[in-house]
Parts: structure tokens; sequence; C-alpha cells
């Protein structure tokens, strides 16, 4: 083995005590501070303290290689400079500068230079390269720099040892170990500062985002309590008829609405309608269109003229772009008739008492806020005893088996038949059951909403 060898092993092994007291010093509040820039005097005499007493390990650890000692003193002071700034860079290159000093030696006196210029010229490197936002300076940047402050102070001792030969035989032999010691033990204390902050990044990027998910989560369950208010408290009794209707969204707010609006003596307005969109837009284009839909409801007896002052007003009031189907319906209890237009909406089907065969109430015009200066056609049917009248969303015939299969209209038909002879609430209570079997465990993928009407 060459002593060169011999003499980097020796310095390597110093370097490995360092770097666990490194592991340790970088994981503490005191050089987080440093590192964000908010490091208090108390701290960097802390700071000042633990990187010097780095540098008198450095010394004491050294190997004597022709009167003088080679080890890696430097490190501390060049790693206070470069990752905590001048302050106590040159704190911790006095201490290790003057320690050395003491001891003596023909190159006492260029060796402790060297310490407090490593910590001095490492604090210019941490004023020079965080100007920007680069959290610590790159890692080949500062082992770039401890490679040229070792050969900076070997450079000294040659250019103030005498005599001249001693000191060229001693940079012959300690120049090469001391340099890649040193630069070695700056990589690994970069590489693990680099770490560090990563990982302290990460960290608060998680934070961020599990605290934004948080209030999004509060947010959209407020929105969800809102919306439910804006869905009927209570079904009105219409005498002759029962009424029962449910909505589901599939996240946490929803498009779909339903209403049942009481209108002069013996007369209600039925609603059901399915907004473009989901989640939160959708809710908020939800409530606009049930409360315009009111408004137009109560002023117009006629279905027609209250859709297309409804279909009006909701171009004029927003301009997302969204657009909404529905079905409105005057029901007259004397007469038992249902007045109705249907803006673009999944056919409602009407199913009479002794017959199995549907009838479906189909669209009179498109949808609302589609397109300006709609007109819309209406239709009428009477209710019997026994005739029910199904209003549904597409969450319902559009639900789709973990198979791929949509629920349809036929399944649906089915499922209304053989729950004809049930209340209104129950037979939906069998939609619903019918549609969460058939989309099996699976998220629900639409809003699911669904009025039965039944003549008595």
């Amino acid at each position: 083995m060459t002593p060169q060898v011999g003499d980097f092993i020796v310095l390597f092994e110093m370097i490995c005590v360092i770097v666990v007291a490194a592991y340790f010093i970088t994981r503490t509040r005191t050089f987080t501070d440093a590192l964000e820039r908010r490091l208090t005097p108390k701290g960097s005499a802390a700071l000042i303290l633990f990187f010097g007493a780095l540098s008198i390990y450095g010394t004491l650890s050294g190997v004597e290689v022709l009167g003088a000692p080679i080890n890696v003193r430097d490190l501390g002071p060049m790693v206070a400079g470069v990752f905590c700034g001048p302050i106590v860079g040159i704190g911790a290159g006095l201490i290790g500068g003057g320690f050395r000093l003491g001891m003596g030696g023909f190159t006492a006196v260029p060796c402790a230079v060297s310490t407090v210029l490593a910590g001095l010229l490492g604090g210019g490197v941490y004023l020079l390269l965080r100007r920007g936002d680069l959290p610590v300076p790159e890692v080949k940047t500062v082992v770039a720099f401890a490679v040229g402050m070792e050969a900076l102070h070997m450079g000294i001792v040659l250019l103030t040892c005498s005599p001249f030969d001693a000191a060229l035989a001693l940079v012959r032999q300690v120049s090469v170990p001391m340099v890649l010691a040193n630069a070695i033990g700056m990589f690994v204390f970069a590489f693990i500062i680099t770490n560090l902050v990563t990982e302290r990044r990460t960290q608060t990027e998680r934070d961020t985002y599990q605290e934004e998910l948080r209030v999004k989560k509060a947010e959209l369950k407020v929105a969800a309590e809102i919306q439910q208010t804006f869905l009927p408290r209570s079904i009105p009794t219409m005498l002759g008829f029962d009424l029962a209707a449910v909505s589901c969204p599939a996240r946490e707010v929803g498009g779909d609405f339903y209403d049942a609006i009481r209108l002069q003596e013996g007369k209600t307005g039925l609603v059901i309608a399915d907004v473009s969109g989901k989640s939160v837009p959708a809710a908020i284009y939800m409530a606009l269109s049930r409360t315009i839909i009111r408004a137009m409801a109560a002023r117009h007896p006629d279905v027609t003229l209250a859709l297309e002052d409804a279909n009006s007003m909701l171009l004029e009031e927003s301009d997302t772009g969204m657009f909404v189907t529905l079905f409105y319906g005057v029901l007259d209890e004397e007469t038992r008739t249902l007045t109705y237009a249907n803006a673009g909406h999944n056919p409602p089907l009407l199913l009479r008492d002794g017959t199995d065969e549907f009838i479906s109430l189909p669209p009179t015009g498109v949808a609302l806020g589609a397109m300006e200066d709609m007109e819309y056609g209406t239709g009428e049917v009477t209710f019997g005893v026994g005739d029910l009248l199904v209003l549904f969303t597409d969450g319902v015939t559009e639900a789709f088996s973990p198979e791929g299969e949509a629920f349809g209209n036929e399944r649906l038909e089915e499922t209304v038949r053989a729950a004809r002879t049930l209340p209104a609430a129950a037979m939906i209570r069998e939609i619903r059951d019918a549609v969460r079997a058939f989309a099996g465990e699976g998220p629900q993928d639409d809003d699911i909403t669904v009025m039965v009407l039944k003549g008595e």
C-alpha cells in the first residue's frame, strides 16, 4: 500500500465520523433555520461551535507526514460557510484555525490561514449561489469548491513555508489524499442536505395537498348540505294522487334535481331535471335553474311560456355554456290531467292500469340554456286510478354493469311492471335497488333522480 493510499484511508475514516455527526446536525431545527435563511444569533453561535469542533476533530484525528499533520480540518468551516452563511463559516474557521496554530509546526500559519479562508470563501459561495430561489447549492458546485479550496491550501503552503523543498515534498505526498478526502466529505454532506431539503419539500407539498383536500372536502360537505335545501323538504299532498321522488348524487354534490311546486288551488307543478356536467359547477347551475323554474312557474300558468322565459333567463344569467334537460308538467287534481313540456329530457314512462305497454312522453323542445328564442310544444295526459308515471334522469338508464352493459329502458320497464302495485315511495326503492344490484359494487357513474306519480 502506498503512503498516499494509507493517508487517504485514514482521512476517509475521519470523514465517516464527520458524516454521522452531519446527519444528526442536519435534522436539528437550528440547521433547518440556517437553510431557510432565518438563523438567530443563538443558532449561529451553536452552529459555529459545532462546526468548529468538527474542524478540531479533523485536526486531532489526522496523520503526521514529514513533520506536518494532514487532515480534513477545512471540511467543517467549508460546510459551515457554504450551507449556513459567512458568519458561521468564519466563526468555525477561526476555531479550527486557532487550534491548528496552537499546535505549531512549520505549516502552522498557512494551514491556520487556509482553515479561516475555507469558512470565509464558503460563506462567499453561500452569498453568491443563494441569491435566487435555489434552496441549497448543487452537489457538483460545492464539490468543485472543496477541490479548489484544498488546491489553494496546498498553494499557500508552497508560497509561505520554508524551506521550500520540505514544503514541496509535503505537498506531493498529501495533496491528493487531502483533496480527495475533503471533496468526498463535501459530496456526502451535500448529498445528505440535498436529500433533507427534498424530503422537507415533499413533506410540505404533501401537507399542503392534504390541507387543501381537507378544506375541499369540508367545502363540498357544506355545498352538499346547501344543495339539499334546494330540494323539496316534503312532497305536497294531492287529492287522488300518490307522489314520491328521490335524488342521489354520484358525488358530494350533483346536477340533478326535482321539484313539486304548489301553484293555484288544486294544481301542482312537477319538475325533474338534469344539468350538464358534474360536481360543484353543475350544482351551482342546478341551484340557478331551480330558482328560475320556480319563478317562471309561479308567473306563467302556461307551461310553454314558463319554459320559454326560463330558457331566456338562463342564457342571460349564465355564460358557462352549460344547459339543463328538464321535464315540467302541471297536474290538475280536479280534471286529473297533466299538461307538460319536455325540454330535451329522458321521456318519462306512463303505464296505464291493466296494461303492460308503456307510453313515453317525448321531448317537445331542446334543453334549457342551449339556444336562444326557443319555443316549446306541450302534451297532455289524463290519469285514471292505477295509472302511474315514472320520471327519471339518465343516471338510471345509463348505469353500467361491471361488464360495461347499460341498465337501459327495458330493465327499467321490467322493474316498474314488477312493482306497479306498490306505493310510489316503495316503487322508487325497487328501482334504486335494481340499478344498484345491476351496477355492482363500483362507484355510481352519474346522478340518479326518480319521481313516481300514481293515480289513486
